[in-house]
């Protein structure tokens, strides 16, 4: 049978069968392969399909329109914050050869003033109410409420009823990805709060939201947590311990960047890259803006005459809707940051 492929190894069995009088069994074994056939064409049908989509998303939006979008994006966040509303001591900057060490060269905490002006305005108040919801070890199900779920959606459209959630909708709208605002916050919700599995499909325990927002602890590590509000929490409660930075970005107003080096928890993050500043609006709709447009690739955005890479990932272990995955990661790409 090895010197046959599997369509002539199986025609001579259905001979054979034939020739002995065994036509009912000849005849199943035929109706059987023809199912097995039609099963494989319609998985790579399926799979053409999703590549196309993708593949048609990226090609009806150019390198050039995510860079111009992307200051206007950034020209619209009129609730990042200011100068007096936050203020950060970086301290040390180490070199991307150190950021190993794990070594605490930093005697004071990241954050030395946040305005609780900056925090009450709705999108803060959106976000803040969902980082409590997430267990942040791998492996533990994530029981989702109708609270939490309410939250998740007060949370999409606190974000998408700003300048910012309305400029990406309307350039995405224009590019016929989505026919409707409530298509597209529906798939924002499906692709960020959808749950799937990291511990090897034993549990749903993570989600896109709480792995690139929250934060979660996987074989020992931090994991994700790629938020500025999320760092600033967990720091004043004494839960987060920031050692120094890797990188920091161009920009002297906000949003900036930095690569930071912390113990969140007893568990330390060699590089954790995050917008500093930005409002959790701004955080959303360039994640989601790179990751429909270039899912699982490096996108390039400009903000305020300076280019970023935006780095998203794709789950490839299971999917929503006609076979749409859900985001894994999405992060500012500093030098060595990382999404594990």
């Amino acid at each position: 049978m090895n010197r046959f492929g599997p369509e002539q190894a199986e025609r001579i069995t259905l001979d054979l069968l034939e020739q002995n009088k065994q036509n009912t069994l000849a005849e199943q074994l035929k109706n059987k392969h023809k199912r097995d056939r039609l099963k494989s064409i319609m998985k790579i049908i399926l799979f053409l399909t999703i590549t196309l989509i993708s593949q048609g998303y990226s090609a009806r939006v150019s390198d050039a329109e995510i860079k111009s979008l992307s200051e206007t994006l950034f020209k619209l966040d009129h609730n990042r914050a200011t100068a007096s509303e936050l203020v950060i001591d970086p301290q040390t900057l180490i070199s991307s050869s150190e950021t190993g060490s794990e070594d605490d060269q930093s005697s004071r905490p990241l954050f030395k003033e946040v305005s609780s002006t900056l925090l009450s305005k709705s999108t803060y108040q959106a976000l803040l109410n969902l980082l409590d919801n997430y267990k942040r070890v791998s492996g533990e199900a994530e029981d989702v409420t109708s609270q939490e779920e309410q939250e998740q959606d007060t949370f999409l459209q606190e974000a998408m009823n700003t300048d910012v959630g309305r400029e990406l909708y309307n350039f995405l709208h224009s590019k016929d990805i989505y026919s409707s605002q409530s298509e597209f916050i529906q798939d924002l919700k499906m692709m960020w709060f959808g749950l799937y599995s990291r511990s090897k499909g034993k549990k749903l325990d993570s989600s896109g939201f709480e792995h690139t927002f929250a934060g979660e602890i996987k074989k020992g590590k931090v994991s994700g947590f790629h938020n500025w509000l999320q760092f600033y929490l967990n720091e004043k409660e004494g839960l987060l311990n920031y050692y120094s930075h890797s990188f920091n970005g161009p920009w002297t107003t906000y949003p900036d960047v930095l690569g930071m080096q912390f113990e969140w928890d007893g568990y330390f993050k060699e590089v954790g890259s995050a917008f500093i500043g930005s409002s959790p609006e701004f955080d959303l709709a360039i994640y989601s803006l790179c990751y429909i447009t270039r899912p699982g690739k490096k996108c390039y955005v400009s903000l305020g005459g300076n280019t970023l890479g935006i780095q998203t990932y794709t789950w490839e272990n299971s999917s929503y809707g006609d076979g749409k995955k859900y985001i894994a990661s999405a992060y500012p790409a500093t030098p060595r940051s990382s999404a594990i």
